[in-house]
């Protein structure tokens, strides 16, 4: 039995089991079934439903108990095929407004205000990535004296985010050095990405004057330190351990351990979140479809935001047992709000 031989029967008993499932978080049995939905069919022979859905591995009978449970093939077809995405109600969207919108001062605030968001509506993780700076733009450069020998540059790029680093010179600096070397670089790397300025700059400057050539080629030495986005470390958000833990599948000491291990593994969730950003819709991966084994237990649902010609990823991590078509709602709408709000205070700017 394919995707594509699944009955109205079928679809309709494995839907309610689902459901179900996501419900209560209990195996569910045919008797269930019969009593909570008006289905018109006797125990048996849901039960016989039930066993068909079993063998095609829709669904999974998890030791002696009498209750099925879905498994990654039934979650994924339920998502694909019998899921109706929730439509947010009238209240949730008045709080994702209000909380996003009175949050404009920087973009940080406004991605930790959408964290928070997402792991307090959902009840589950939330992750949020920066921006990638690497294919940002270069609007402008600014070059400041801190000392004789320490010097402070403020990179702008077109979306409106800001880098600043600081440097040090083997020599004394004169300030009348600054102006022409600010005036020449940005010249020189206008309209170009981060990455592209980090494989051409020393091609692009190899025939500076003698005066500006210190500052210069302290830039091709530090040409990774000031061109290249270095916060991965820093890239992601994570929020709403204490909300995902309350769940039923944490109150077994080892998923419980299992949870916190993975929230401290930042590298596997900026990974996840940085291929999903590939994609322009919803993303979504159930357990197994996960290329990481400590996410075979979870679902990953994020979506890409936009800020001008860069990107981030924002999403939810969180068990099998989610209530999908809400959650799918919740990132969609946040994703596209961020992305709005990014483009407006841009606007603004």
């Amino acid at each position: 039995m394919s995707n594509e031989e699944l009955n109205d029967r079928e679809k309709n008993i494995l839907r309610f089991i689902i459901q179900q499932f996501i419900l209560t978080a209990n195996p569910v049995g045919s008797r269930n079934i019969t009593k909570r939905y008006d289905i018109g069919f006797s125990p048996a022979t849901v039960r016989n439903i039930m066993s068909d859905l079993e063998d095609s591995g829709f669904i999974d009978h998890p030791h002696t108990s009498a209750g099925r449970i879905p498994t990654d093939k039934g979650y994924r077809f339920y998502v694909d095929t019998l899921m109706d995405v929730q439509k947010l109600r009238s209240s949730e969207i008045g709080l994702i407004n209000k909380s996003l919108e009175t949050n404009l001062n920087e973009t940080d605030e406004l991605l930790k205000m959408a964290s928070n968001l997402l792991s307090s509506i959902t009840h589950q993780i939330a992750c949020v990535t920066y921006p990638k700076l690497d294919s940002g733009i270069f609007e402008k450069i600014q070059i400041i004296q801190l000392t004789s020998t320490r010097i402070l540059v403020v990179i702008t790029i077109k979306s409106g985010l800001v880098k600043t680093i600081t440097l040090e010179l083997n020599s004394d600096l004169k300030p009348s050095q600054l102006v022409p070397v600010q005036q020449l670089l940005n010249e020189r790397l206008s309209g170009l990405s981060l990455k592209e300025i980090r494989e051409t700059f020393k091609e692009r400057f190899k025939d500076v004057e003698e005066d500006q050539h210190p500052i210069i080629r302290l830039f091709v030495d530090s040409i990774d330190k000031i061109f290249k986005d270095d916060t991965r470390g820093e890239r992601a958000l994570i929020t709403g351990a204490k909300n995902v833990i309350r769940q039923p599948e944490f109150e077994n000491p080892d998923s419980f351990q299992s949870i916190i291990e993975l929230i401290e593994d930042k590298d596997i969730i900026i990974h996840i979140l940085e291929k999903s950003g590939e994609n322009e819709q919803v993303y979504i991966s159930i357990g197994s479809e996960n290329e990481n084994e400590k996410l075979n237990e979870y679902s990953f649902i994020s979506k890409k935001y936009q800020l001008g010609e860069i990107s981030g990823t924002l999403g939810i991590v969180g068990p099998k047992r989610m209530e999908y078509s809400k959650v799918i709602a919740i990132v969609d709408y946040i994703a596209k709000m961020i992305s709005e709000i990014l483009k407006n205070e841009k606007q603004r700017s």
